[in-house]
């Protein structure tokens, strides 16, 4: 049974030159991940043609399963994520009814003209189906290439969320993923990252579902506290949810016995 991969992808100056916090990031990240899809990848990208096509072009050529784009889809100058699909697989790009509809209902209801640069928000590829946007104006992308599934969304998180929840949601159940994510996390004080490392490789290696990951801080004692993060997928609940608890409880003794504190 496959497990479908997912890639996001963020467009705009503004997070390349750390102006705006990549939250749209990892905020579907985590989605996604508890939706029980494989995220390998997120890219980080200008308002570039020529960037946003290839990377989209690159993930249909790696046949990732889900693509979630966020930014770029507004009407000003620098809004080029349609234009960028478009290029990326041949299209034309047309002003789709659907979403002329969406976005002229949206400056009616205002009593604002339905402008040129407005009118640009509904140009979509060829084929594209527009996504509801229930909290701005610009409609979302959602366009299937060979079989990867492309979800272009805004940038502005409130509208991303949103859409998100009420429309993606949908689309996604057409590739609904058949694999459990499940997760714990344990902390460990007493003992330095280097002294847990070989017990975590150890664990890692003989429970081959499970992925390990140390995560060292300091309390404000200064003492060192690492938090070992749990992770698994599994084709059921109970199994991917028994890959992890088996593998914390292997953790907490060996650590114990090292002389770990752990809770």
């Amino acid at each position: 049974m496959k497990m479908y991969s997912a890639w996001i992808i963020t467009i705009g100056n503004e997070l390349l030159i750390g102006k705006i916090i990549n939250t749209n990031a990892s905020w579907l990240a985590r989605r996604l991940t508890l939706l029980g899809y494989n995220v390998n990848r997120i890219v980080v990208i200008p308002d570039n043609l020529n960037d946003i096509a290839e990377t989209f072009r690159e993930a249909v050529n790696k046949n990732i399963d889900i693509v979630i784009s966020t930014g770029g889809l507004g009407p000003t100058f620098d809004d080029k994520t349609s234009e960028g699909l478009a290029l990326a697989f041949n299209k034309k790009l047309v002003i789709n009814e659907d979403a002329l509809k969406m976005v002229r209902e949206k400056y009616v209801r205002k009593g604002w003209k339905l402008t040129e640069s407005r009118i640009k928000m509904a140009k979509l590829p060829e084929n594209a189906i527009p996504i509801k946007n229930h909290t701005g104006t610009a409609p979302g992308i959602f366009l299937k290439v060979n079989d990867t599934y492309i979800i272009s969304l805004p940038g502005v998180p409130v509208e991303m969320k949103v859409m998100f929840d009420f429309e993606v949601i949908n689309i996604l159940k057409k590739r609904a993923s058949k694999y459990y994510y499940s997760e714990a996390e344990l902390t460990c004080k007493g003992l330095p990252e280097s002294g847990i490392a070989p017990i975590v490789k150890d664990v890692m290696d003989r429970f081959k579902n499970v992925y390990i990951k140390s995560h060292p801080r300091c309390s404000e004692l200064g003492q060192l506290i690492i938090t070992i993060h749990v992770t698994s997928f599994g084709k059921s609940r109970s199994e991917a949810d028994k890959n992890v608890s088996k593998a914390v409880a292997e953790l907490k003794e060996l650590l114990g016995k090292l002389g770990g504190k752990i809770s």
